[in-house]
């Protein structure tokens, strides 16, 4: 099955010429298609971006800052900038979303074979029971610029909305440098801003399932609007006949599960959008639409599994984004 997000930029006839920078980074690749007179922003200057924020948040990076506060020894941490947003992003989504979403699931994330070091089993309950001793926000304090951990042993996972926030940070770059017209994705994270130069909206392609019969997928247009896909598909492990997605719930300790097969979320920011699609998986079909509707500020596409059946449905604004047949 294959579900996801991905840009594309016709090249329009115009004085402004089309440019493009490519490459990997947090594991992934990423894309930046941009309009300008002349190529005015540099590879490295990117690479430079993507190196500083996973100084601050990477997992897989030895002397990064999250690996700092997550080392058994550290009981507080000054945060850099990046992290600090970041942080304090994740507590208020963990409120908005009563609990859902939960930056501390790193020991659970260890546990199932998701985080850096190989896993070969799966965990018993009482491995489980263990580390949900050190799950949940409730053992985190944020006082100004300072994380605390108020019990020990927490550790922090942010992957569920850093990516997000690095194509935020390169939206502000690329404006900072008189760059507006332009659309950024890492890893099918993406924000666009402004327009073609011909004058028409960004376009992102959001597949369906394969065996869906209603054709391949919808294009989105986007106008200063981020968009983020996250499924149940796209990371999981399989130990004998038990398969299983990286998605962890903060309240059993087991692997969610969701009848939802993807979420495609479009908010203001890419970071938003990124918190919210792992919000969406781990609500029911029903439950995630109406809490869109209510939010009013975000719109959603859902996939879901219903009596065998591959299902969607929509928020109430997610019409709107779709290009006109």
């Amino acid at each position: 099955m294959v579900i996801g997000c991905w840009a594309f930029a016709q090249q329009p006839i115009s004085t402004l010429q089309k440019h493009g920078l490519f490459g990997r980074a947090q594991g992934t690749t990423y894309t930046i298609t941009y309009f300008a007179p002349t190529q005015s922003i540099s590879q490295s200057s990117v690479d430079s971006i993507f190196n500083v924020i996973d100084q601050s948040m990477s997992l897989y990076k030895a002397d990064s800052e999250i690996l700092k506060f997550n080392d058994p020894k550290t009981s507080k941490l000054v945060l850099d900038p990046h992290m600090l947003r970041v942080i304090r992003e994740s507590f208020k989504m963990h409120k908005e979303s009563g609990g859902l979403f939960d930056i501390t699931v790193m020991p659970l994330v260890s546990l199932w074979g998701f985080g850096p070091k190989k896993i070969e089993g799966i965990p018993d309950s009482l491995e489980v029971k263990e580390a949900l001793k050190t799950v949940g926000m409730d053992k985190l304090k944020l006082r100004g610029k300072t994380l605390k951990k108020k019990v020990k042993g927490v550790e922090i996972d942010l992957n569920g909305i850093a990516q997000g926030y690095t194509v935020d940070v390169l939206h502000d770059f690329l404006l900072a440098n008189k760059v507006k017209d332009f659309i950024v994705e890492v890893g099918g994270e993406i924000r666009a801003h402004g327009l073609k130069p011909d004058g028409g909206t960004f376009k992102v392609l959001v597949q369906r399932p394969e065996q869906h019969s209603q054709g391949e997928g919808y294009i989105l247009n986007l106008n200063n609007k981020s968009v983020t896909t996250s499924g149940s598909y796209e990371k999981f492990r399989k130990v004998k006949d038990y398969r299983f997605s990286h998605h962890m719930d903060p309240k059993t300790g087991y692997p969610l599960k969701s009848q939802t097969i993807s979420v495609t979320v479009v908010a203001n920011s890419a970071m938003e959008a990124d918190a919210y699609d792992n919000i969406f998986m781990a609500m029911k079909p029903k439950d995630a639409i109406s809490f869109a509707n209510s939010k009013n500020i975000i719109d959603i596409y859902l996939m879901y599994l219903e009596d065998g059946q591959v299902k969607e449905a929509q928020s109430s604004g997610f019409q709107k984004y779709l290009l006109a047949d």
